[in-house]
């Protein structure tokens, strides 16, 4: 028998059972109740800091009751996916056909990842039944809300660019981040924002000991956590607009498994954006705002016009080995895929700048040819991280290559000699490849007017080429 199929026999049921709230001193601890039937029980737990009691009455109990039933439901998956139990009750609240049709579309398109590295067949009729009442679901209410803009932070590049587009619109910013670490910190110092809240999750440690006993485990869509604590945050701050960093390059898969696309990155698609956006309007807050600010531009775009911002190159830091939970590497490990798309994205606009931010040269890394190819499409499949598109990759290479040659180094190093001498022959038409990037405009986006337009003036004064 197949692993999760021993799971799912042994553990048919997983239940969300309750949700808490309180204000403890300054903050707001949110709290949550699963278990996995018969034997499992989890707690785990958020704190916002900086939470009034007015804050929260100003949502009002039966809204703000909503959204963190709702946050719970995206919370779940996290302990859910160590048996892939077939049914899944909700007993914290109740759910329309709709919604459960809705969760269902997102645990199938946003655990791929979790599916094919466990090996799972979801392709089954009734793979996952999410049994709830439907009497007396939440219904989206109106807000007061201001002409603020909330902006999700992380560590690396895209965030800070969007902050340095927008924050000579007149709009007041915030930054939001969850377990804001060293890096988010410093980022936040460098940029000179004073409005932020930050959000801590705890998880329950019983999930990593059942990972070490050999439960399942895998990619959830962080994403899409982060986009409904987002919008209770804007609740909690009365914020109109939430604008994240998700780019146009998060549309492209990384596999095909079961016939089906398994796209590590599909909670930052365009899909995701339009089915939250609309179910947020239905279920949650009618007038709030939700898009991705960078959604019209590939990541090869959004690192040229980083590359403006030279004062924050000594402290981003993307590496997802960085940001582990456990021992995290707290620099650039030089050896995944992120930091080889990365560098080789922003060696062709700073140049030796980019082995000062790395530490060494990673083109120079003999033994990262292999990464090189799955980057651009010549071995395996796509990596499963936030990287460019496989074209986007060949491109950076290439431009790279092309940097070398100006500066009129003759002795390439193993990535570059590699790339020039068995792909760089095989491929035409690069220059072209090039511009239609550069130049490239995703029209499908859900920008406001006053957004859109400071996006554009920004992307035709630095990155379209002729």
């Amino acid at each position: 028998m197949k692993k999760y199929l021993f799971f799912r026999k042994k553990y048919p049921k997983f239940i969300y059972q309750n949700f808490d709230w309180q204000i403890s001193g300054k903050n707001l601890e949110i709290s949550f109740d699963f278990s996995i039937e018969p034997e499992f029980h989890f707690k785990p737990k958020l704190i916002i800091q900086n939470v009034r009691k007015s804050q929260i009455k100003r949502v009002g109990e039966r809204l703000f009751d909503n959204l963190v039933f709702n946050l719970g439901l995206i919370e779940m998956l996290s302990y859910w996916k160590a048996t892939c139990s077939k049914e899944i009750k909700i007993e914290a609240g109740n759910l329309n056909k709709e919604q459960s049709k809705w969760w269902k579309n997102l645990i199938l398109k946003g655990m791929g990842q979790y599916f094919f590295e466990n090996k799972i067949d979801f392709r089954e009729k009734n793979f996952i039944e999410i049994k709830t009442e439907e009497k007396k679901y939440a219904i989206a209410e109106n807000l007061p809300l201001k002409d603020e803009v909330l902006i999700p932070v992380g560590g690396g590049k895209d965030s800070i660019l969007a902050y340095e587009i927008l924050k000579n619109t007149g709009k007041k910013l915030i930054f939001f981040s969850l377990n804001p670490n060293e890096t988010i910190r410093r980022l936040i110092k460098i940029s000179g924002q004073k409005n932020y809240i930050f959000v801590k999750r705890k998880f329950d440690q019983k999930l990593f000991r059942l990972n070490k006993k050999g439960f399942l485990n895998g990619h959830t869509p962080f994403t899409a956590y982060l986009s409904f604590l987002s919008v209770l945050i804007a609740a909690l701050l009365g914020t109109k607009y939430i604008a994240f960093s998700n780019e146009r390059s998060s549309e492209e898969g990384n596999l095909r498994y079961l016939r089906k696309i398994i796209n590590h990155q599909y909670s930052k698609t365009f899909e995701f954006e339009k089915n939250f956006r609309e179910y947020t309007k239905k279920y949650l807050i009618k007038n709030v705002e939700y898009f991705s600010f960078l959604r019209p531009l590939y990541e090869i775009q959004i690192v040229k016009l980083f590359s403006n911002y030279s004062r924050y190159f000594d402290s981003f830091l993307s590496c997802n080995k960085a940001y582990k939970i456990k021992k995290p590497f707290k620099k650039w490990c030089g050896k995944c895929p992120k930091c080889l798309f990365i560098f080789a994205s922003l060696y062709p606009f700073v140049g030796e700048r980019a082995i000062e931010i790395f530490g060494k040269n990673l083109f120079k890394e003999k033994k990262l040819i292999p990464l090189m190819l799955r980057l651009i499409g010549k071995r395996k499949f796509k990596p499963f991280e936030c990287i460019g598109t496989m074209k986007e990759s060949k491109i950076a290479f290439y431009l790279s290559l092309k940097k070398y040659k100006k500066e009129g180094i003759k002795k390439l190093p193993p990535l570059l000699d590699y790339f020039e001498k068995k792909i760089l022959p095989k491929e035409k038409n690069l220059e072209n490849l090039l511009k239609n990037l550069l130049n490239s405009w995703q029209e499908r986006n859900f920008l406001p007017k006053s957004f859109k337009k400071r996006l554009k003036s920004m992307y035709f004064q630095n990155i379209s080429v002729s």
